[in-house]
This record gives structure tokens, sequence and C-alpha cells, in this order.
């Protein structure tokens, strides 16, 4: 019997897959938007000050974990070995979202229960410098509390979302994030007055988005026909195989969430403001890093998947050489952008309220150095899907490995003499590393070919790149002025140079002979 859900057609699932990216890359930039929102309203409530660093370090934690396990580990462990089973037959795919969701729901049950049990420890590991704080410490430890079970309830959306994103349903998915800053603004307006800590209102609000994201996706897992009654079994196959590829996939999916861990445990033993100043500028490398990277890792991981599962080792190079040329036109100039624009972009949206001046200067630095490593960040998220299609996680753990222990190096040479942007600068150098090592494990095993289009489209985007940066020097006032003009005249230069950098980005690429249709592809 086949596998395709009722109403679904197997033939056209295999679409553009270009165009299975813009809808997630849509959908991402809805979230980005209100995420933008969301934190220009809590930099204006919450600056950054020691409230401020005490609620980012109880959203971190369960955020960690969820990306750690649920959009980590447990999405390239689970997509694989359901693209198997969506090869045969339908009463088998039924049986394994139903062990799988039993399994997990169980699991995320006993972790959260723990999570709330060891809440002190966890603030320890995660931040301890704020131990020397009491009212600090005290204050994370009752919000990490709240936020936990968010925990469970974004970890099962994530499973739902994998589910559907593995029958070519990516809208839902990607939209969800949006629920979570519609929440915090809301808690924020509404909420905060009922309590003597205002910033309580935002880890209940956290915990209710999440219930409200696995919701929203029950409607359309219903129209797939895989809402299921739930079953624990450690015995079925399919349990068992996601069960060996998970837990070096818990490393190697997540290398970039254990190295901003490192980041911030080290941010919390300088000076106050420090865990604040690298949230505000890594909210801005999230843009494009949402945008390009998650659009193309959400779309590569089932497309090259059911390529692998065919054998057809051609579809498989031509779609992971695609997912390069795309992640390459995107971030490359997005990178230069992000450097060039740190203190505009920082000024622009988060300069108002409690932030400072200072603050936004601080954010500024670390922004620039988390933008040198915007281009191999989003490598990796092309990249580890090819190794992770092959249901091979072991090596992308032990390439993490490396990348883990170079951050660690860095962090700990750069954090005392460069403070928080020290910090930053070891993470980019950390995924350059990471990059490298997962493209030359691909080359040596002929399934990563960069073509000589890939080559030429570098090229021209290096070109292009160079051009748009020199407009955006000549066009764009000095910093000074950016952090003393008001809201909206910093708003209209902050346009005003974005669009002709965009605009000179591309007017390049298309005198060079770039075109729209190099950046397509059927899988």
């Amino acid at each position: 019997m086949s596998t395709t859900a009722p109403g679904v057609d197997k033939d056209t699932e295999k679409q553009d897959v270009a165009f299975q990216g813009s809808v997630v890359a849509a959908m991402t930039m809805l979230s980005r938007i209100s995420g933008f929102v969301r934190d220009m309203v809590l930099s204006n409530f919450f600056g950054a000050s020691a409230v401020a660093d005490a609620f980012f370090v109880a959203f971190k934690i369960p955020n960690f974990f969820r990306r750690l396990f649920a959009e980590g580990a447990f999405n390239q462990a689970f997509v694989p070995v359901l693209a198997r089973y969506r090869e045969g037959s339908r009463e088998a795919l039924v049986e394994f979202v139903r062990v799988m969701t039993g399994n997990l729901a169980l699991t995320m049950f006993v972790v959260v229960v723990l999570g709330i049990l060891i809440a002190p420890v966890l603030i320890l590991v995660f931040a301890p410098g704020f131990h020397g704080n009491p009212d600090q410490f005290d204050l994370a430890r009752d919000m990490v509390r709240i936020t936990f079970p968010y925990l469970g309830f974004i970890s099962l959306t994530a499973f739902a979302g994998a589910i559907l994103n593995s029958h070519h349903r990516y809208a839902i998915p990607a939209f969800t994030p949006v629920l979570l800053n519609l929440s915090l603004i809301g808690a924020i307006f509404f909420a905060a007055g009922c309590f003597s800590q205002p910033v309580f209102a935002l880890a209940w609000g956290v915990v209710f988005a999440g219930a409200a994201q696995l919701l929203f996706q029950f409607p359309t897992l219903k129209a797939l026909g895989l809402v299921v009654m739930p079953r624990v079994s450690m015995a079925h196959e399919g349990a068992r195989k996601v069960g060996v590829l998970l837990v070096p996939a818990v490393f190697a999916a997540s290398v970039s969430q254990i190295n901003a861990l490192i980041d911030t445990m080290l941010a919390s033993t300088l000076m106050t403001g420090s865990i604040s100043w690298l949230y505000y500028s890594d909210r801005l490398l999230e843009l494009p890093i949402g945008l390009v990277a998650v659009a193309l890792g959400t779309v590569l991981l089932p497309n090259l998947s059911r390529l692998d599962s065919e054998e057809n080792l051609d579809g498989f190079r031509e779609t992971l050489d695609w997912g390069i040329r795309v992640g390459v036109f995107f971030s490359l100039p997005a990178a230069a952008a992000l450097y060039l624009l740190a203190v505009p972009l920082i000024s622009s949206i988060f300069l108002h309220g409690a932030l400072t001046a200072l603050d936004a200067t601080m954010a500024a630095l670390s922004l620039q150095a988390f933008a040198v490593g915007l281009l191999p960040l989003v490598l990796v998220k092309v990249l580890a899907p090819a190794y992770f299609a092959q249901e091979n996680t072991a090596t992308p753990f032990r390439i993490g490995v490396v990348s883990v222990g170079v951050n660690i190096a860095l962090n700990l040479a750069l954090f005392r003499i460069m403070g928080h942007v020290g910090l930053a600068l070891a993470t980019s150098a950390a995924a350059c590393v990471n990059a490298f090592l997962l493209w030359r494990g691909l080359a040596r095993a002929g399934r990563c070919r960069p073509s000589r289009a890939t080559a030429v489209m570098l090229a021209r985007c290096v070109l292009a790149t160079g051009l748009m940066a020199g407009v955006l020097l000549w066009l764009t006032p000095a910093d000074a002025r950016w952090l003393t003009a008001p809201v909206l005249e910093r708003t209209g230069w902050l346009v005003t140079s974005v669009g002709a950098g965009a605009a000179v980005y591309l007017a390049a690429v298309w005198l060079s002979g770039g075109r729209i249709s190099q950046l397509l592809h059927r899988a």
C-alpha cells in the first residue's frame, strides 16, 4: 500500500526545491519580523539590565535543550528513518509515528520534571557568574522552573513539524515561531502588571506559547491522517534505529548551540550586560541564518534523505551543490552588511527605552565578530544534512568535537582580553573549522562536487559584495551620528542604506551574468 497520505500525490512532492525553500523563508521572515518587534519591546522595557540577563538565561536553557534534542539531533535522526518508512506500507508508517510519539512524550515528561527539580544546578552551569549575585540567581532559578515545561511542548512541536516537512508541508512548522513572539509581546503589555516582578510575565508567556505552537499543527497532521494514539515501545525496529542515530546526533547537530552555551557561561562572569549584548547581536545574526540556513536545512534533509533512499547519487550531488550555491548567494552579502551596518542596525532596532548608547555600541561590536562566521554557519546547515540523510551521525559528531574544542580554546584565550567580543569571534572561528571539515569529508566520499556553475556564482558574489560594501561605506553616516539621531531619522538612513546596498549587489550579479534560473533546482 502506498504511504502517501490522503489527498497527497507523490509525484507532486518532487517539486522545485527552491520553491520549497522560498515557502520556509517566507514564513521565517514573518517569524523574524515579529521577533524583532518582540526584542524591541524587550529592550525598551528591560534594556541590558541584570533582570534582562536573568530572563535571557532562563529562556536560553529550555531553548538550548530544544535545539539540542528536538530541532537538532532528534530531527536529524528521525527524518531519514521516516523517509524510509514512507517508502513502505501505510500501516508501518502510522505505527512508527505512533511509537515515536509515545517515546518522545514520555522522555520529555521525565526531562521536564527533572529540569524543574534541578533548576539551581542548571543556573550554575549556564550562568556560573550569577552565583555571586543572590538576587539575580534566585530570579533566574524561579524563571527556569516556569519556562522549563516549554521544552516538552516545543519538542513535540518540532516532532510534528518534522513529519509535516517530510510530507512537504513546510509553511505551518515555519510559521509556529510567530506564536512565541506574539505571546511574549502580549505578556509584556497585558500581563506584566499582574506580577510584582514584571519579568515573570515573560516566563509564563513562554509556556503558553509552547502549548499554542503544538496545538497549531494538529489540523494539518490530522489531514495527513497522522494524529495517532501514542504507544511507548523501545523494541520497535524504527525506534531503535532512531535511538542509535540519536546519541552522536545530539552533539553533531547542535555544535552551534553548545558553543553558544559556552559563550553564555563565560559572559556571565563578565560585566553586567554582556549576556544581553550577545543576545541582541545574535538576534540580528539569526535573521539571515533563519532565512537562508534554516530554510535550506529544512528542505535539504527530507529531499536528500529521499534521494539517498533511492540511491540517486547524481541527484544527491546536484541537490547539495544547489544548496551551497544558494547559501553563498545570500549569506556573503548579508555577512558584509551585518559587519558594515552593525551600529546602524543595533541602534535603529534596539536603541530606545532602557537600552543605552553604550549598550548599542557593545552589541554592535559582537555583531561584527559574529558576522565573520555567517557564511560558514550557513554552510554547516547545508552540509550537515548530507551526512544525516545517509544516517551517518558519527562523522559530524567527530567534527563537532573538534569545532567545540576550537571554540573553548579561543574563548579562554580571548574573553579576558576582548570580553564578549572575543566570545563572538571564537564562535565564528569554530564555525569556519566545522564547515571546512564537513565539506572535506563529503568531497572525499564523492558526495560533494561543486559544479562550475557554483564556482562562477561564487566569483560573481564576491565581486558584487565588494561593490556593495563600497557603496555602504560611502553612503552610511558615521557611527556616532547613529547613536544620537532621532529614531525616525535613523530608520530612514537604515532603509536607504540597505535598499541601496541590495540594489547594487543584485545589479552587479545580473550584469556579470547571474540569473534567477541558476538558483532553481528540482530534486
